[in-house]
This record gives structure tokens, sequence and C-alpha cells, in this order.
């Protein structure tokens, strides 16, 4: 039998705060085991590569091979359909064959599409590992190639004109590796990174809104998924990205797996202390408190995908944290805690 999600009030008897490894006080329904913000903070700062598989993905292989049979069956049988459409009459085989033409070309135009997408999107990952690369090193000549293909990434966007000309003044300049990266981070991403944090900060706002008042957990559960793949699209396409298909997929898979390896899945108490204070998370409403922490998730997700989106690492520009993306979810929790005593 399947239990309806609840939600506990921090100063419930039913809930014990211990620490890891100890067992509770007494018999409780719910364990909060405090993790250290100075854990969380690190894992913020963490780079995590995209990674590359060097061995043979099987399920690559099923995936392509399974395609491949299914398209030769789709191209028998719209041979089949063609030379039945001739025997039946002229006219309707020259519409067929006009029809098939035209979905032909629409295949073309959304491969197309797909590919162009993922090589955008492989071009961000690789500038971003090259600068990385050449701020280890203290490469200069890497990080003048670098800015050079900043500069072609964002050569056709107006909202970074002014930025691009700042640039190209100080092409010629004799600097550092980590200066010159530095300078290209500040004029060509800070806007772009205030950008990006307003999309997460938006989605986290709606996130919380919507699932406090929502009367079904399915419903939680939809619209928090929906929520994360809009951030992820929104937030790849102010850096420039615009994935297809796949290379969504991809970096879906990329954001969840920074979130995995910094430890941002697991929302522990430490983490509620982080946007919400000490105490205020022991006071927040049980009605707010589902809300709140699915808002405080979106978030997180939301800096993932900041992170695996921008073109460069983070170096002269601070690096977001949870409390400028759900800052607001604070006042939320304030106001309402205020109303409730009032």
């Amino acid at each position: 039998m399947t239990r309806k999600p609840r939600a506990y009030r921090y100063d419930d008897p039913s809930v014990a705060e211990v620490e890891a490894g100890r067992a509770p006080p007494r018999p409780v329904r719910v364990v909060i085991e405090p993790q250290p913000e100075e854990i969380v903070e690190a894992a913020d700062g963490t780079e995590v590569p995209m990674g590359r598989r060097s061995r043979i993905s099987w399920g690559g292989v099923l995936a392509g091979a399974v395609s491949l049979l299914v398209f030769l069956g789709l191209g028998l049988a719209a041979e089949s359909l063609l030379r039945g459409l001739y025997e039946a009459a002229p006219w309707l085989g020259a519409v067929g064959l006009a029809a098939l033409a035209l979905a032909l070309l629409a295949l073309l135009v959304l491969v197309t599409r797909e590919l162009l997408g993922y090589r955008r999107e492989r071009k961000i990952e690789a500038l971003r590992e090259a600068a990385a690369a050449a701020i280890e090193r203290r490469d200069d000549k890497r990080a003048k190639a670098v800015v050079a293909d900043l500069l072609g990434l964002y050569g056709k966007r107006p909202d970074t004109a002014r930025g691009r000309a700042r640039v190209e003044a100080i092409a010629d300049e004799i600097l550092e590796a980590e200066d010159r990266l530095a300078i290209a981070e500040r004029e060509l991403l800070a806007d772009l990174d205030a950008r990006a944090q307003r999309v997460v900060a938006d989605a986290a706002r709606q996130v919380s809104l919507v699932t406090a008042l929502s009367p079904r957990a399915i419903i939680d559960v939809g619209f928090v998924l929906f929520s994360a793949a809009r951030v992820l699209r929104r937030v790849s396409a102010v850096y420039g990205a615009r994935p297809g298909t796949f290379g969504f997929l991809r970096l879906a898979r990329a954001a969840l797996t920074h979130l995995t390896v910094t430890g941002g899945v697991a929302l522990g108490d430490g983490v509620l202390q982080q946007v919400l204070g000490l105490g205020l998370a022991a006071r927040v409403s049980a009605r707010l408190g589902e809300g709140v922490l699915n808002g405080i998730m979106t978030a997180r997700f939301g800096l993932a995908a900041i992170a695996v989106c921008r073109p460069l690492p983070f170096q002269a520009l601070p690096r977001p944290k949870i409390g400028d993306v759900a800052g607001d979810l604070v006042a939320k929790a304030e106001k309402t805690e205020k109303g409730e005593k009032a």
C-alpha cells in the first residue's frame, strides 16, 4: 500500500536531527542528517566534465542497428505503396511520389538541424575544456585561440557587440593566459550569466508556487520535470548552444551527472540552511515546505545546467550559489511565517 507524500514541521515530535551514523534518541518517523555548509559550497565549485566514453557503447550499437532495420522497412513499405498507387492510377502515384519527396526533404532538414545543434554544443564543451587547460598550463597561445573561438561563437549576437569590441581591442596586448580569459569572461559572459540566473530563479519560483498549491503528487512530479527540461533549454539558448533532441538529452545527462558528483541531489537540512537560514528552516510551515524544497531542487538543477552550458569555466566572475537563484524563497517563507503568527 503506497503512502501519500507528507510534509513535517521541523519541531514535530516525530522528527529528530541526529549526526551521521548515530541512532535517533527516540522512535521517530523522519530522521534528518545535517550536511556541513562548507561541503555543499565546495561541491558548487566542482568542475565536472561532460565525459567521453572510450569503449564501445553496445546500447548505441543496438539503437543504430534497430534504426537501420526500421528505415529499411519503411523504405520497402514506401516502395510497395508507390507501386500500388501507380497501378491504381498514374496521378495517385505522382501525388504519392511528391509526398515522399517532401517527407525526405523535411527529414533532411531535421537531421541537419540536429547535427548543427550537436556540433555547436560540442564546440562549447571544447571551449570550456581548452580554457581550463590554458589556465592550468598558463598557455597564452591557447588562451588566444579560445578567445578567438569565443568571439566567433557570439559574433552575430547583438547583445554581445559591446563586449566583443572591448575584447578585440586587447587582442594584441601582451597578457597572461588567466588575464586574457578573465577579460573575455567579464565582457562576454557577465550579462549572459545574469540572464541565465534569472531563468533559473523564475523557474524555482514557479515550481515552488505550483507544487505548494498542487492537490496531487503526480502534478508536482510532472511540473518539476517539465520545468527542469525548460530550464535546461533556456539556459543552453542563453549561452548559444541551441541543442537538438539528442544534444538536449546529452546536456540533461551531463547536468544530472553534475548534480550527482557534487552531491546536489542530496537535499538535506544543510542545503535548507544555505537558503533559508539556520533558524527559518525549523519554522517554515508544512504547507509551504514541500513547495520550497521543490523550488530548491529546481534551482540546484538550474545551477548544474549553467555549469554544463557555459563556454568558459568560472574564473573572474563568481560562481552562482543556491542563494543567488532561490533567495526570494526566503522572503516568501518569512512572509508566510509572519502571516501565520499574526
